[in-house]
């Protein structure tokens, strides 16, 4: 058994955190034989919740949790974490608009990030999965400057599943057959689902997701409309956002990080974007990436499709304005 890490997860009582904090605990993300000292932070009203989350995690008897430390506390939560799941922020409910969830938002990460700055490893990888995901990544690694920029990511990992998981049916595989689906920009309806890189093994090895489905109409229209929008498709069902889907999302991700890549494999995570694909400078954008010890890098030199260009630009300039709007909010 190696020691064990400090992983905080923020709005610990709440809906995503109740599937991840399993995940985590049983050893799906930074694996089975790595112990882990679970943080929770909640806001104060939400104490007496939490403590019946720590009942269950304490019931699970889960022999890789070595201690639990709920708090409301952001000097306590982010004390000496080497992994933080950014995931409390102001739900976003039935006919609400980003623009309302980015002021309440943004100046929650503006605290974290300096809690972060003050008080985290250095190291600490730091996944934001509260929306707006993109802008309160950026803006938490702004208010956090002795940590690596880097290690700020934000979550479209739930819209690379969602992708994943339309091809499979309709080719009608098992969507572990499907690998290399993009999500580029922004996570929020502007978002550009990417076939057009992706494989699918039919059992003869993999080959090109657009031979396969020989259906460009499909994936220009109906697939990119549905991923975009399959976060309001589940509120209108549900009555509330993605849970489960988002933690197995969130879990995948900080997984990724943490053991890397498959070879020939690569996953969509928003990171700060360099100026590849035409992508605006220092927000950020979601891009297909591989990873190894630890470290992230843009896959390069791949084929954007001509209808993904316009749609390309206006992810971008969403998060243009996002980052411009994100700002004033901050500094007044």
């Amino acid at each position: 058994m190696s020691s064990p890490i400090r992983v905080v997860v923020t709005g610990a009582a709440g809906q995503i955190a109740y599937s991840l904090l399993y995940q985590i605990a049983k050893g799906d993300v930074f694996g089975a034989d790595q112990p882990v000292i679970l943080h929770l932070l909640d806001i104060p009203p939400m104490m007496e919740v939490l403590g019946g989350v720590v009942m269950e995690i304490i019931d699970l008897a889960l022999p890789l949790v070595t201690e639990i430390v709920p708090t409301a506390d952001p000097t306590v939560a982010f004390k000496d974490v080497e992994a933080a799941f950014l995931v409390g922020a102001m739900p976003r409910q039935q006919g609400m608009e980003r623009k309302d969830l980015l002021s309440a938002n943004v100046k929650i990460f503006k605290v974290q990030g300096e809690a972060l700055d003050k008080y985290a490893k250095k190291t600490v990888k730091v996944l934001v999965v509260g929306n707006p995901a993109n802008t309160n990544a950026l803006v938490c690694s702004r208010y956090a400057p002795s940590i690596p920029r880097e290690n700020f990511t934000a979550m479209t990992r739930l819209d690379q599943n969602r992708g994943r998981a339309q091809i499979a049916e309709r080719l009608k595989v098992n969507v572990g057959q499907v690998k290399n689906v993009i999500i580029w920009g922004n996570h929020s309806a502007t978002q550009v689902p990417d076939a057009n890189s992706a494989t699918v093994d039919l059992g003869s090895g993999p080959v090109p997701v657009t031979g396969a489905l020989k259906n460009d109409e499909w994936l220009k229209g109906e697939f990119i409309t549905t991923v975009q929008k399959r976060g309001a498709a589940v509120i209108a069902a549900r009555k509330m956002s993605s849970a489960v889907s988002a933690a197995k999302a969130a879990g995948d991700h900080m997984h990724d990080i943490w053991h890397g890549t498959a070879p020939g494999q690569f996953v969509s995570m928003g990171v700060l974007s360099d100026g590849s694909y035409g992508a605006p400078k220092d927000v950020v954008f979601s891009f297909p990436v591989t990873i190894e010890n630890k470290e992230w890098k843009i896959v390069q030199g791949l084929q954007v499709a001509d209808y993904h260009k316009p749609l390309l630009e206006a992810t971008g300039k969403e998060l243009l304005e996002e980052k411009a709007e994100a700002i004033e909010v901050c500094e007044h």
